[in-house]
């Protein structure tokens, strides 16, 4: 992912495609609850991260409230789907569907072959709307493949892309280490303590 100069994005876990990355934009760790988008700095962190893969429809969108706003409203959205990806609550899927109203694509014929223009309601909707059809490209590719972290204590998704699909940790550095070495101390403790 791109970084900022000088700016550090605090997350376990980037790299995933945008709609997980957004709902990993909550995580827990040894502090307790942390969510990068509970200020407008954290906004403008995240958004630098995607600067260079956001459509550009136009005037880059602002790290301001409004675009906050719309990023969670789709951020809730997609948590809500991501619990049940291949059953969605149907007030769930009404939330996307009037986040993914806001915007469309529109396909045209150039003299160097098509093109699809990606046109928003205003630049405040191009990061929420953005996610919200990366959701439907996750949906289309593999569904069954957006999954939360195993760990019972992380709050992390993420997209397995492994050959033979058993992913189970967000990363095998973090929970997935965390959880062999719980299993290894498990076995060495005597059965008397």
């Amino acid at each position: 992912m791109d970084r900022a100069p000088g700016i550090d994005d605090p997350r376990p876990l980037t790299g995933e495609p945008m709609a997980i990355d957004l709902l990993n934009t909550r995580w827990v760790d040894a502090t307790g609850p942390r969510d990068l988008l509970d200020s407008t700095a954290g906004l403008a962190v995240w958004l630098k991260g995607w600067s260079t893969r956001l459509p550009a429809t136009g005037p880059a969108p602002s790290a301001d409230r409004e675009t906050l706003e719309h990023l969670l409203r789709v951020r809730e959205a997609l948590a809500a789907l991501a619990d049940t990806p291949l059953s969605p609550a149907p007030e769930a899927i009404a939330e996307l569907n009037a986040v993914l109203a806001r915007g469309r694509v529109r396909r045209s014929l150039t003299p160097t072959g098509p093109k699809d223009v990606i046109e928003v309601d205003s630049p405040p909707w191009l990061p929420a709307w953005t996610a919200a059809e990366d959701w439907l490209r996750l949906l289309v590719d593999r569904p069954e493949r957006i999954r939360p972290c195993a760990h019972p204590d992380c709050v992390l998704h993420f997209h397995d892309t492994s050959k033979n699909g058993t992913r189970r940790w967000c990363s095998m550095a973090g929970c997935g280490n965390r959880a062999k070495a719980r299993r290894h101390h498990a076995r060495r403790r005597p059965a008397s303590e």
